[in-house]
């Protein structure tokens, strides 16, 4: 079929694979080294006992069959492996089948993952990376053209994700309608990045500029995806520019990178060149093409249903393999910056000469003096978690005294989360936890202080608690 074909958006297929590639290898890794702490059998939210309560049908993963430590952390390293070959270009240089099957079993390792992480990999840009990650497969590789169906497919999954995420904002905080939340955004984001503080000192009428650009980029650039080329293309690559600038202002893990990968693979045919000349698509291929295009179109009427009513939800799977989702990010803007910061000490009873000190973690503000560090995409997932703890309380119920008893213990597995622990060599005595309001300095306290943030005490998060104290309350 002449029409199946699109060799000109080569270039865009490459681009989008070798990126989501290096994406998928991130995220293995990302698991592979938080796992123990958060998932294992030890864990904060152990997977033996979600599998326990959540049937197969309902969360598939390998790890309904099976479950050990060193089985998940062989599989998360195996994963990252073939996304590691993947990226260089493995895929490229075998059959098609063989490449196919090499995207297919990345998803199906990640999204075993995925399934059984609960609370930690409630994130939309898994679902993203899930989605992005089964279009992948039916995209071919070097030897023959980009089906046009699934390239069409990539612009629609783009469009999801930022008209969704455009309207959620349209629907949601007013701020973002009289374009005064990033008055805010930047100090208060859930893991601000090493400019972050700049970004908030930006003039506000440039906030309000910043808004206004944002607006467009997500519900005006995403429609004009359907037009022909030339304009098409431009409108990706204003979308992969204000990603960019979401990438230099904090730390989102992969969303920011995937979303310009899809937006590349819509632009790259306004940089021209030369295309490949692979030989015609076998029509098993073709088969399989149209009826996964077919699929996503009778999967899609949730989704786009969604993204029509007034009740819009954000970040949400319909299905358990997570095949078309929908997504949004940031209906609402917190004004305040709350932060949780957990304290030991080795007094087994408080008097007027405790000392308290601070475990510092690598992503989330602690240390006033110490300015925030870009990780992304790279996923810290119980510093991420920290910020909504910090905003309910009742979010972080079922894991926040199970890290405060792992605290109490020095373990290990735990410990390699943070950044500092302030008793490397007996455990401490009680733990405790507070909240305080943090805000970024200004020009002239940084100049004085030399510190990045200011912060206040306000409330008692837990109380002090010893490792026999909390035995008690199980």
């Amino acid at each position: 079929m002449e029409w199946f074909a699109d060799p000109g958006s080569w270039l865009g297929r490459l681009v989008f694979q070798r990126m989501l590639a290096v994406l998928y290898l991130v995220a293995f890794v990302a698991a592979a080294r938080q796992f123990r702490a958060l998932l294992g059998v030890r864990g904060l939210l152990p997977v033996p006992g979600f599998t326990a309560r959540v049937p197969f049908r309902l969360s598939p993963s390998v790890f309904h069959l099976h479950y050990s430590d060193r089985f998940f952390a062989g599989w998360a390293w195996c994963g990252a492996a073939l996304a590691a070959t993947v990226a260089a270009g493995a895929a490229d240089a075998v059959p098609l089948g063989a490449a196919m099957l090499m995207w297919a079993v990345l998803w199906a390792m990640y999204m075993s993952i995925v399934n059984v992480g609960q609370t930690w990999y409630g994130f939309g840009w898994e679902t993203l990376l899930l989605e992005a990650g089964v279009l992948a497969v039916f995209l071919g590789n070097a030897d023959t053209a980009p089906p046009v169906l699934t390239m069409w497919l990539l612009r629609w999954l783009l469009f999801r994700v930022e008209f969704g995420a455009g309207l959620i904002k349209l629907r949601g905080d007013r701020c973002w309608r009289d374009l005064t939340c990033l008055y805010y955004h930047h100090e208060t984001q859930p893991m601000p990045g090493p400019l972050s503080w700049f970004f908030h000192h930006l003039p506000k009428p440039l906030h309000r500029v910043e808004t206004a650009a944002n607006h467009v980029a997500q519900l005006v650039l995403p429609v004009l995806l359907f037009t022909p080329q030339p304009v098409a293309g431009w409108a990706a690559l204003g979308m992969a520019v204000t990603q960019l600038w979401l990438v230099l202002s904090g730390n989102f893990a992969w969303l920011n990178w995937i979303t310009i990968a899809l937006a590349l693979s819509a632009a790259a045919p306004l940089w021209g060149g030369p295309p490949a000349a692979p030989g015609a698509a076998p029509v098993w291929f073709e088969a399989l093409v149209t009826a996964a295009a077919a699929g996503v179109l009778v999967l899609s009427y949730r989704p786009a249903r969604n993204l029509l009513t007034r009740g819009q939800l954000m970040n949400t799977s319909y299905d358990p393999l997570r095949l078309v989702n929908s997504y949004g990010a940031f209906g609402s803007i917190t004004r305040v910056r709350r932060e949780i910061v957990i304290e030991g000490t080795a007094d087994a009873v408080s008097g007027p000469g405790t000392t308290w000190h601070a475990y510092e973690f690598h992503g989330k503000p602690g240390e006033t003096g110490r300015l925030p560090r870009q990780f992304a995409p790279y996923h810290l997932r119980l510093d991420w978690l920290m910020w909504f703890a910090a905003l309910s309380p009742a979010y972080a119920r079922p894991w926040f005294v199970p890290l405060v008893a792992r605290l109490l213990e020095n373990d290990r597995d735990a410990l390699r989360l943070l950044r500092r622990n302030p008793f490397p060599d007996v455990p401490p005595a009680r733990v405790r936890a507070r909240v305080f309001r943090y805000r970024f300095t200004t020009w002239r306290e940084l100049r004085e202080t030399g510190e990045w943030w200011h912060r206040t005490a306000e409330r008692e998060f837990l109380p002090p608690v010893s490792r026999s104290a909390l035995s008690g309350r199980r």
